[in-house]
């Protein structure tokens, strides 16, 4: 008798755990408490969809009362289903209402989905963020080297975050921009005097065009002399030359080499024609004598 009741009293228990489980009447409890309106089979179905309805109630819960306005049940579900970090979406969409940044759940969903950390992206936006751009090499007109380091200063621009470029291109941008100006620069001078000249003209260029970023400021930390590459240049130029003009001597010495060689042989042509002749003269006067025209 004893053993029937244990199996009811845990038959019942399985059943209330069951039905606990399936009808989660406390969330649904604490989310009406909260002043969130979740209907308790919708949470139920959740189960079916494999969708976590703690999850999508305290998130829900999370959203009202920081004061968001237009997100449901529905809108966090397909999300969840979309693999996207909800938890991270709402976040972010409280520290934009609360810094009074344009965001809406729509873009923070994009750019989460995007695989960029949207919570992340609205720090940025809030609090600037420091770009370190490394070591960048130029050469003024008087052929100076030159090596500066800059500081990017940049907020994150929210409505180019998604298909924006990233933090390489900024680098690549201000690198470039820096070597340009340097180009520029008819002596080093100019540049150490004025780096300022640097940033401001790297800065008017636009070049967080197309990125996921606004330039708020660049800093030259650091400028220092390297080579005379000028100079160098000049001496390996002239070391050219003299290479060029020493293999033109050589190909000239070597021309007069060959024409003395050739004017020998025609010397040594003359004298053996004129032996030949010399030899033609005894047989001339032998044929001369004999034919009796030697004194005519």
């Amino acid at each position: 008798m004893e053993q029937q009741i244990f199996i009811v009293i845990g038959v019942i228990l399985v059943v209330l755990w069951l039905v606990l489980y399936i009808f989660p009447i406390s969330l649904w409890i604490t989310a009406v408490f909260s002043g969130v309106t979740v209907n308790l089979m919708d949470m139920v179905f959740m189960r079916f969809r494999k969708v976590p309805p703690k999850l999508i109630v305290n998130s829900l819960i999370l959203a009202v009362k920081a004061g968001l306005q237009d997100i449901n049940s529905q809108l966090l579900e397909t999300h969840y289903l979309a693999k996207g970090n909800l938890l991270n979406v709402i976040k972010a969409l409280i520290v934009a209402d609360k810094a009074n940044l344009s965001l809406s759940f729509k873009q923070a969903t994009a750019i989460d989905l995007a695989g960029r950390d949207v919570l992340e992206a609205v720090q940025i936006s809030v609090t600037p963020y420091m770009i370190v751009v490394p070591s960048i090499t130029g050469v003024s007109g008087d052929g100076i080297q030159l090596l500066a380091e800059a500081r990017v200063t940049v907020r994150t621009n929210l409505n180019q975050l998604v298909g924006g470029a990233g933090e390489e291109t900024i680098k690549a941008r201000v690198g470039q921009g820096i070597i340009s100006r340097m180009g520029e620069a008819t002596n080093y001078r100019i540049i150490l005097e004025k780096p300022e000249e640097i940033s401001m003209h790297v800065l008017n260029g636009g070049l967080d065009a197309g990125t996921a970023y606004e330039i708020l400021s660049i800093d030259i930390a650091d400028i220092n002399i390297g080579k005379n590459i000028g100079a160098k240049l000049q001496i390996d130029q002239a070391a050219a030359d003299l290479e060029i003009a020493n293999a033109k001597a050589e190909e000239r010495r070597a021309m007069a080499v060959a024409l003395e060689q050739e004017m020998i042989a025609d010397i040594q042509k003359a004298k053996a024609l004129v032996i030949e002749a010399e030899a033609e003269i005894p047989a001339a006067l032998s044929d001369a004598y004999r034919e009796g025209r030697l004194y005519n």
